[in-house]
């Protein structure tokens, strides 16, 4: 086995230790919704922002992190007023569709850098701060480093709501927290979590936002 691969997985071993128990079945489903109380449909953009605003900080965006020279991992914003880049949410295999908590979901930005082929989230590990991480740009967008198929699905939490990431392959799914490396980045990072999930709320975005653009 690949080193890389042996470092990942001390990595997510604990988290999956922990997790292996919970149900994946989900009791109380209903319909997500957006701030205004909105169901939200595959294939209409959104902001995702805190559930609280202020400290906080504001929505998600790319940055390049590490050697990368191009910006694929998703950080969040510092600042409370940037809404970031919109997102828009897809049902594998289903067109429209209703999003319901615990709806297997593909994630991707409407914008993408030049640089990457994709702004389809996915989870990669970063050795350097030893995180499993929220990016984009498909495995080639991530030389070195061990990448991880799944899906997300959205749950109840807190003030709103929580992503979750299902494994592909595996019983287990795991939050979506932020990690703030205080490295010089500029946000925090999405990283998969047995601890504080982000609690984040859903505010739909302009019409103009549903096409995908490149942006340098």
């Amino acid at each position: 086995m690949k080193a890389t691969a042996v470092l990942a997985l001390s990595f997510l071993l604990p988290l999956l230790a922990f997790l292996t128990n919970l149900p994946l079945a989900f009791s109380d489903v209903e319909q997500v919704v957006d701030v205004n109380g909105n169901p939200i449909f595959p294939g209409l953009t959104y902001y995702i922002l805190p559930a609280i605003r202020g400290p906080p900080g504001g929505g998600l965006k790319l940055g390049q992190t590490g050697n990368s020279q191009c910006a694929l991992t998703v950080l969040q914003d510092y600042i409370e007023v940037f809404r970031g880049i919109p997102v828009k949410f897809t049902i594998p295999g289903v067109s429209p569709g209703i999003i319901f908590t615990g709806t297997k979901l593909e994630i991707e930005f409407v914008e993408k850098p030049e640089c990457s082929e994709s702004s389809k989230w996915l989870v990669f590990v970063d050795e350097t701060i030893q995180k499993a991480c929220v990016g984009v740009g498909g495995a080639e967008g991530h030389p070195g480093q061990q990448t991880f198929g799944g899906k997300f699905h959205i749950e109840k939490y807190q003030f709103g709501y929580k992503l979750v990431f299902c494994i592909t392959g595996s019983p287990t799914c795991l939050d979506i927290g932020r990690f703030d490396a205080e490295n010089g980045e500029d946000g925090r990072r999405l990283n998969l979590t047995e601890h504080e999930a982000f609690d984040l709320v859903f505010v739909q975005a302009f019409e103009a936002d549903k096409v995908i653009k490149s942006v340098v």
